[in-house]
């Protein structure tokens, strides 16, 4: 299996080290590179073509998520994923409009960093489990009922999907839900992001929070 490539981004030495180590003896990743601004990382991304970024908010000259951005507009196929120890509501929905396909907060441990990494590299999105509970808790509190016109063009069981998409299901835990297989659940979101004209599931789960998609438990 080819390793994932992963850049560490982050303005504390002692931090990045501290990944790098933790990473180092995950035998499917490989660190290429440490960039210790975000201007230093949207110019490593472009010459090292990492598959997944670890990207701090805070940081001198341009923050994460500006970075982020910059980083998705030159190059859409890279995976970021959210590492700071900030969990609040304005942060986490910043990050994932900015694109950031994961969100982990800083003193996770191996296990959780490397889910993380494999499942962006994969094309998934993914959350901490703190975060996913705070995403869920914001659904939750959205409105009361499925809005059944937000998205005139999806079938029914497209938008029991998205609405499942939007707690933060991956695609296996949708068809355990739904009692499909996961090709099929695949297929479905295919066709969401379609006609939702989103790229990717972070935008697709922004879209439906906003039409009060995403209130069911698990």
């Amino acid at each position: 299996m080819t390793p994932v490539r992963v850049l560490v981004v982050d303005d504390h030495q002692l931090f990045r080290e501290g990944v790098r180590a933790l990473l180092g003896s995950l035998p499917d990743t490989e660190v290429v590179g440490e960039a210790a601004s975000g201007a230093e990382a949207v110019e490593l991304v472009a010459r090292v073509s990492p598959d997944v970024v670890l990207m701090d908010v805070q940081m001198p000259d341009m923050s994460g998520l500006e970075a982020t951005r910059r980083i998705l507009a030159e190059q859409p196929g890279v995976g970021v994923v959210i590492v700071t120890m900030f969990d609040d509501d304005e942060t986490v929905f910043a990050a994932m409009r900015a694109g950031a396909r994961g969100y982990v907060l800083k003193g996770a441990g191996q296990a959780d960093l490397a889910r993380a990494i494999e499942a962006v590299a994969r094309g998934e999105a993914i959350y901490g489990p703190a975060v996913a509970g705070r995403i869920l808790q914001f659904f939750q509190m959205s409105r009361s009922r499925l809005p059944l016109d937000a998205f005139p063009d999806l079938t029914d069981r497209e938008r029991e999907v998205l609405d499942l998409i939007a707690t933060g299901m991956n695609n296996a835990a949708i068809g355990r839900r739904l009692d499909i297989t996961e090709k099929t659940v695949k297929n479905h979101v295919s066709n969401i992001f379609s006609k939702l004209h989103v790229t990717d599931r972070a935008q697709a789960m922004l879209r439906a929070r906003d039409a009060g998609y995403g209130r069911q438990s698990s």
